[in-house]
């Protein structure tokens, strides 16, 4: 059973940045796919990033790219989610989470493909 654990949320000023980080055990790392999430109070969650089974490659919700990157270190067992130029939209509650099956890059946009999720980690970005 894998177990996922963000940190690295906080409050920051609009035009600053945070890197989370997502630590896992209990599981295979380097074959999961590993996505991030955002929920904001009142909305759905929302796809972030990923990075895919054995790391072949990695997508970005097309609003967001160029600011955020995504990253992993299977040597850590940890994976990273770089947001620069925060914004207060960008404040929300933000998860990862893991699965191990093949998957198409469409698929890991989906929240429901996911079979494991961390517990979130608050983001706050003021004006």
């Amino acid at each position: 059973q894998v177990q996922l654990e963000e940190s690295g949320g906080g409050l920051v000023q609009a035009g600053g940045s945070l890197r989370l980080s997502c630590a896992a055990s209990g599981g295979a790392f380097s074959m999961y796919s590993l996505g991030w999430f955002r929920q904001a109070p009142g909305k759905e969650r929302e796809f972030v990033a990923a990075t895919a089974w054995r790391g072949i490659g990695t997508i970005y919700a097309d609003s967001l790219k160029g600011r955020f990157t995504v990253s992993r270190d299977n040597a850590k067992n940890t994976v990273y989610l770089q947001m620069n130029s925060l914004e207060p939209e960008d404040t929300a509650v933000y998860y990862c989470a893991a699965d191990p099956r093949p998957a198409v890059f469409s698929s890991l946009r989906n929240p429901y493909w996911y079979e494991h999720w961390g517990q979130g980690t608050q983001v706050t970005v003021s004006s």
